[in-house]
């Protein structure tokens, strides 16, 4: 028996009502991040998660967001996690560590965690390349990650996930009092 979103027709977003979730966007290349995000917010905005049950993170760089996302997912508050970034090669082998790093990196996150977590890390050869996949509509990336990102969630919740709660934190403790209060 094959499951499917019967809300959502072929090519649809499935509905995005009813779930939470964090974007997380690099800093470097911001002109490319920020057009990422952009792209992210419609697909979410057009699935129709209200913008309340959308929080946006931002980190220095793309090598920081698989902890950033890891975070997040730790949390309990989220039911998925779009990671946007952008890496574009350069004259050192330093593109290709960051990549690698990154990727592997959220995918452990989205492993160990749980939680899926949606890449929309673009790795061009050039800034020209970065900026046709941050362009407007269902071709930028940042869109398609959080395209990613809803249905990954709806999955989940198929499958038998609890909803994501506002203000959880699961790591099996209470924060206690500020140091130096008692």
């Amino acid at each position: 028996m094959r499951h499917q979103n019967s809300a959502a027709p072929p090519g649809a977003l499935p509905g995005a009502a009813g779930y939470r979730f964090a974007v997380i966007v690099s800093r470097f290349n911001q002109s490319i991040t920020e057009a990422l995000a952009a792209g992210a917010r419609t697909a979410l905005a057009d699935a129709g998660a209200p913008s309340a049950d959308v929080e946006q993170f931002d980190v220095p760089g793309a090598f920081e967001l698989p902890q950033a996302a890891r975070c997040a997912a730790e949390t309990g508050r989220f039911d998925a996690i779009i990671c946007l970034g952008c890496v574009i090669r350069g004259e050192t082998p330093h593109f290709e560590y960051i990549s690698s790093a990154v990727a592997h990196g959220i995918m452990d996150a989205a492993g160990e965690t749980g939680i899926p977590i949606a890449f929309g890390v673009l790795t061009t050869d050039t800034e020209s390349q970065a900026a046709e996949r941050a362009g407007s509509g269902r071709d930028n990336k940042g869109w398609e990650a959080a395209a990613a990102g809803i249905e990954m969630a709806v999955l989940f919740r198929q499958l038998g996930r609890a909803p994501a709660r506002a203000g959880v934190r699961s790591f099996g403790f209470e924060p206690g009092p500020p140091r130096g209060e008692s």
